[in-house]
């Protein structure tokens, strides 16, 4: 489909046996099926980024993860960040990754979803998360999608919770939604 929204989903851990990523692959594997999105997978894991001592374009020497981050985000019209919560706010290596970056957000839509062994479903991550991307001229949608007790409500095939299931579809409507109608404006603006 030609008017599909690109759309990449960004795995926020690198921890061992990370639910979230459980919980990330899935909802790839949605955004996939979606007609009306493009995505792929960025997992944090593969792209081995050391501590950010730079801005990625103000460097000579890029790290190749980075690199590959800043490529793929910034050849998105949207982006999911699907994260844990740990210690109430969002793993380090995450804020590490976005570091790296700062234009390749701007005015960008970004859904997200936190995963809690709790059950508050990383809500405190979530509001943290918000403000950075804020603050990073990113547009984080009014949707998220908070997903509580993943070692219930989630089994290695998918939502084990109905409801959860019925939230998602809703979360990726909206992210749809507020990714189209930023990008609708970035081709307006483009052929002015």
């Amino acid at each position: 489909m030609s008017d599909a929204v690109n759309i990449p989903v960004l795995l926020g851990s690198v921890r061992r046996n990370r639910r979230s990523a459980v919980v990330g692959r899935w909802l790839h594997r949605q955004l996939e099926m979606d007609e009306r999105i493009t995505t792929r997978l960025i997992d944090l894991e593969e792209l081995v980024l050391p501590i950010m001592e730079e801005r990625l374009r103000m460097r000579e020497d890029p790290p190749p993860g980075a690199v590959t981050l800043s490529e793929v985000i910034a050849a998105g019209d949207g982006l999911v960040i699907v994260t844990p919560e740990y210690n109430h706010g969002y793993p380090g290596v995450l804020k590490n990754a976005l570091d790296y970056i700062l234009p390749e957000l701007k005015r960008k839509p970004v859904g997200i979803v936190t995963v809690s062994a709790g059950g508050f479903g990383g809500i405190n991550c979530l509001a943290q998360l918000r403000l950075v991307l804020l603050a990073m001229g990113a547009a984080p949608i009014p949707a998220s999608l908070p997903v509580s007790r993943v070692g219930r409500s989630f089994s290695d095939a998918g939502p084990t919770d109905d409801k959860l299931t019925e939230r998602s579809a809703k979360f990726i409507d909206e992210l749809v939604w507020w990714t189209s109608a930023a990008a609708g404006e970035k081709a307006k603006a483009s052929s002015r």
